[in-house]
């Protein structure tokens, strides 16, 4: 029994679902989203909330059932509200500039790194004095988000000893005691 796809997804005020030959298209007030549904998953709209069901059980089924009820969810909620994702530069000497979809980073390589942004992704970098530069990205479409935030955090991950590298706001990174742990 999936407890995630039996649950129905509720639709707020201006938003939009249309349903098509089992593709899902949402609309907001921050953008269309849309997704291409399993033969095997049927998506009803329902007055305001959209209602996933499957059409047998077998275990591929059941695990796509929770898996499109949770990306119809994510679509909803992106398009009303959106999603915002923020990340830290921890180390000295590193910066981080925008020219509008254009991230400019200065990560301790001996060239900076120039990295473009899809144009979904709103981009704001933020450096105050005394606190280390941050990068915050936000977007309608939740897996897009995720990806690129993945993206500029592989190009400098924050080490183990001192922590120095890209990381997001709040992560607790496991740290390791230096060589004079071990004497």
């Amino acid at each position: 029994m999936s407890r995630i796809g039996n649950a129905p997804v509720i639709i707020p005020e201006g938003v939009t679902v249309t349903i098509d030959n089992n593709i899902v298209t949402v609309k907001g007030k921050l953008g269309t989203l849309s997704e291409t549904i399993d033969k095997r998953i049927t998506p009803v709209l329902e007055g305001k909330q959209v209602i996933v069901t499957r059409s047998d059980e077998q275990k591929q089924s059941r695990a796509m059932h929770g898996l499109y009820r949770a990306l119809i969810n994510n679509m909803v909620e992106g398009v009303s509200k959106g999603y915002t994702s923020q990340q830290e530069l921890v180390g000295v000497g590193y910066r981080a500039a925008n020219k509008g979809q254009i991230l400019e980073l200065s990560l301790g390589f001996s060239h900076g790194i120039v990295f473009q942004l899809p144009a979904e992704v709103i981009l704001v970098t933020e450096t105050l004095k005394g606190q280390n530069p941050k990068i915050i990205l936000t977007s309608c479409d939740k897996q897009l988000l995720g990806q690129v935030a993945s993206k500029i955090r592989s190009l400098r991950k924050p080490e183990p000893y001192k922590g120095k590298g890209i990381k997001f706001v709040g992560e607790e990174l496991r740290r390791k005691a230096g060589k004079s742990a071990g004497k």
